[in-house]
C-alpha cells in the first residue's frame, strides 16, 4: 500500500510539472518560431474574424520597444476572454535568437505569442505590412475580421486599452 502512495504521489508531481511546462512561453523550451515574410505573411490575414490580432513588431535592442511590452501583455491578459491576441514579432536577427530574444523573454515572463521574423529584404516586404511604415521600431498592427489600423509608435498602457477597447465595440 506504501508503494502505492508514493506511485501515486510521483504521478501527480509529474503530472503537474507536465501541466506547467505546457502553461508557458515556447521560449521556455529554447526555441521560438522563425519565419520568412512568406510563411508570415498569412498570419497578418487571420481566418477568425470575431478576434483581434496585434501584431507588435520590436527588438530587443530597441529601448521604446522593450518599454512598451509590458503593457501589451497586461492587455493581452486583460481581455484574453475578449479573443484578443498578442503577437510579438522580433526583428531581432537569427543569430541572436539564444543569446538575445529567448533570455530577454524568460527575464520578462512573456506569456504572449514570440515569433521571429527573418528576412532580411526588409524594403520587399515593409509595404505590405503597411504602405505607411518606414520600418521604424516599435510598431503596431492591429487587425479584426477587415479592419485594419497600424501604428508606428510607441505605446503607453492606457493609449493601448483606448485603442483595443475602440476595437471591441
Amino acid at each position: 500500500m506504501k508503494i502505492f502512495k508514493v506511485i501515486s504521489f510521483i504521478f501527480l508531481l509529474f503530472s503537474f510539472i507536465s501541466l506547467q511546462a505546457q502553461q508557458t512561453n515556447k521560449a521556455v523550451n529554447d526555441t521560438i518560431p522563425i519565419y520568412n515574410f512568406q510563411q508570415f505573411e498569412p498570419l497578418l490575414y487571420p481566418a477568425s474574424a470575431d478576434s483581434i490580432y496585434i501584431f507588435n513588431f520590436w527588438a530587443t535592442y530597441c529601448a521604446p520597444c522593450i518599454k512598451e511590452i509590458p503593457y501589451f501583455e497586461q492587455v493581452g491578459k486583460a481581455y484574453a476572454s475578449q479573443k484578443v491576441k498578442i503577437i510579438l514579432v522580433s526583428l531581432d536577427l537569427k543569430s541572436q535568437v539564444t543569446s538575445r530574444v529567448i533570455p530577454f523573454i524568460k527575464r520578462q515572463k512573456i506569456n504572449s505569442e514570440v515569433i521571429l521574423l527573418n528576412d532580411p529584404d526588409a524594403n520587399a516586404w515593409i509595404d505590405k505590412v503597411n504602405p505607411s511604415w518606414d520600418g521604424a521600431i516599435p510598431a503596431t498592427l492591429i487587425v479584426k475580421g477587415d479592419r485594419r489600423e497600424f501604428f508606428e509608435k510607441s505605446f503607453t498602457k492606457d493609449e493601448l486599452e483606448q485603442v483595443v477597447t475602440k476595437f471591441l465595440q
